[in-house]
């Protein structure tokens, strides 16, 4: 039996691709891509230019919204912030329409009673002079009317301002009463805290004038106490020093004598 034969046949892959050939290119190349198709100086200009237009437009767009914004922001504002005065400019208007209407009404009594006096006139002259006074007396009587509803307002006006100051003032003064009682329960306070500190220093004087005159008359009991005792002492000594004297003399006399005594 022989070996099995196990080898391979090998190709230098170089010397396999250098006899298949040039591969087929899938796909642009560099060279393609180099020479691309490319647009001019003038063309990129007008390029650019069609840019800067449509940017312009869009901006033009931009600030026309803006100012329509900001007119209805005004406008808005001028609604909400003159809310009161408009309210103040009705009320005027509606006091002056009542004004007017009341004139109107005054203007047209006052033409009825006109007319009414000229068909008076035409029966008597008597009638016609009693009708002109009528008319001027009403006339009058109108403006007096007129006269004392002002002098009304006016009086009601100051008796308002004089109530108004009246109750000022008797704050006032009811507030300067509660000052002035509040200031006399503080001084009256103080002077009884003072009387009571008062009192209390002449207690605490009094117990040391007590305490200091008991040390005093201690003291002195103490130094009369040594005095007698020193004294005492003092007589004890004379009379040890004397009943001395009186052994050594005896003693002298004995030794001159010559006489012996035995201690």
């Amino acid at each position: 039996m022989g070996k099995r034969d196990n080898r391979v046949p090998y190709m230098n892959p170089i010397a396999a691709a250098r006899a298949r050939g040039p591969t087929p290119v899938s796909g642009p190349t560099i060279q393609d891509y180099l020479s691309r198709p490319r647009p001019t100086w003038e063309e990129v200009k007008e390029q650019l230019e069609k840019k800067k237009k449509g940017s312009r437009a869009l901006a033009d767009f931009e600030d026309k919204m803006n100012e329509r914004w900001k007119k209805e922001l005004e406008k808005n504002r001028e609604k909400i912030l003159g809310g009161g005065e408009k309210k103040e400019k009705e009320k005027d208007k509606e006091k002056e329409k009542k004004e007017k209407e009341k004139d109107k009404d005054k203007k047209e009594k006052k033409k009825k009673e006109k007319k009414k006096s000229s068909r008076h006139s035409s029966s008597s002259s008597s009638s016609s002079s009693s009708s002109d006074s009528s008319s001027s007396s009403s006339s009058e009587s109108e403006d007096e009317d007129d006269k004392k509803s002002m002098r009304k307002k006016r009086k009601r006006k100051r008796s308002s301002a004089r109530k108004a100051s009246d109750e000022s003032d008797t704050e006032s003064e009811t507030d300067s009463k509660e000052s002035s009682k509040k200031k006399k329960k503080k001084l009256k306070e103080e002077g009884e805290k003072d009387k009571e500190e008062k009192g209390k220093k002449d207690d605490s004087e009094l117990d040391d004038d007590g305490e200091s005159r008991k040390k005093k008359r201690s003291s002195e009991e103490q130094e009369k106490s040594t005095d007698k005792s020193k004294k005492k002492k003092k007589r004890k000594h004379k009379k040890h020093s004397k009943k001395k004297k009186k052994k050594s003399s005896g003693s002298d006399v004995d030794k001159s004598s010559g006489v012996w005594h035995p201690d």
